[in-house]
């Protein structure tokens, strides 16, 4: 195995001046229904909430100045991020009526300031922590999307009454969630076989043929065993970002177990190039 040299990072937090331990923490407001976004001076390099309730999001890979916010109903929390060497700490809370949808933040609010020492080390693997970490994280916002009131679904497909729609694809950090529903309008209940997700590349020359991509998701997330009759269930599936150019189609397959309500969804490279 090849070695990579690395630099990793000590960070100590800088004494906080008695000025700034009394300062009285300002409040952000959000909801579900709407981004309240955070505009910073410096590029983020880490945000977090302290409650699933909140979910701020923002560009883990091209770090830029802005963040988004939203919120489920519950108690209030706090949100920390760090920007560059500069701390910044608010409560937040939700509310159903936003009078006020974008923060401008200033120098002069952080709480404190970071003293970054940088030594030489060799990388290693990602530690189990980290994994697990990251998968807590899929199915926080995983969850946080099945808790929000999604708009009408636009791709749908139908079948001997079983009809499977996409609710919205979500674009975060560097993950992509689609939001899928299974409706079964018929009197027999659906067990589901399998859902995949693949990719169709049309190869053009003498024979025109069709290569298929199977996409493994890296989180199924509320997945059902069956949908019983005259009911419908919702569920998430994540993937690692990816794109399709105008040449390839993504299908969205639902198998039953045992039966032939079999339904096929194609999805333009449209809606998975430009996610929510």
């Amino acid at each position: 195995m090849k070695k990579y040299i690395a630099i990793s990072v000590f960070i100590v937090v800088s004494a906080l001046s008695n000025a700034q331990n009394s300062r009285k923490l300002d409040t952000i407001y959000a909801n579900d229904q709407k981004n309240t976004a955070l505009f910073f001076p410096q590029p983020i390099t880490q945000g977090i909430t302290g409650s699933t309730q909140f979910v701020f999001t923002y560009n883990r890979e091209k770090q830029q100045n802005f963040g988004l916010l939203q919120a489920t109903p519950g108690e209030e929390s706090n949100l920390l991020v760090i920007c560059g060497n500069s701390i910044y700490s608010y409560i937040v809370k939700y509310k159903k009526q936003l009078s006020r949808l974008n923060y401008f933040v200033t120098e002069s609010e952080s709480i404190g300031n970071l003293k970054s020492t940088a030594l030489i080390s060799l990388k290693q693997p990602e530690s189990r922590k980290d994994v697990t970490n990251k998968q807590k994280h899929y199915k926080e916002y995983a969850a946080f999307l099945l808790s929000k009131k999604q708009r009408k679904s636009w791709l749908k497909e139908k079948n001997q009454g079983v009809v499977l729609s996409i609710e919205n694809i979500v674009f975060n950090a560097s993950e992509l969630y689609f939001v899928i529903q299974v409706s079964n309008e018929s009197s027999l209940d659906f067990d589901l076989n399998f859902l995949n997700l693949s990719i169709q590349t049309r190869q053009r020359g003498k024979r025109t043929s069709v290569q298929t991509l199977l996409e493994q998701p890296i989180l199924q997330y509320n997945v059902p065993a069956k949908v019983k009759a005259n009911d419908t269930k919702r569920f998430v599936y994540v993937f690692s970002k990816f794109s399709i150019s105008k040449d390839q189609k993504t299908i969205l397959e639902l198998n039953e177990k045992n039966g032939a309500r079999n339904v096929a969804l194609k999805i333009s490279h449209r809606s998975i190039n430009n996610p929510h």
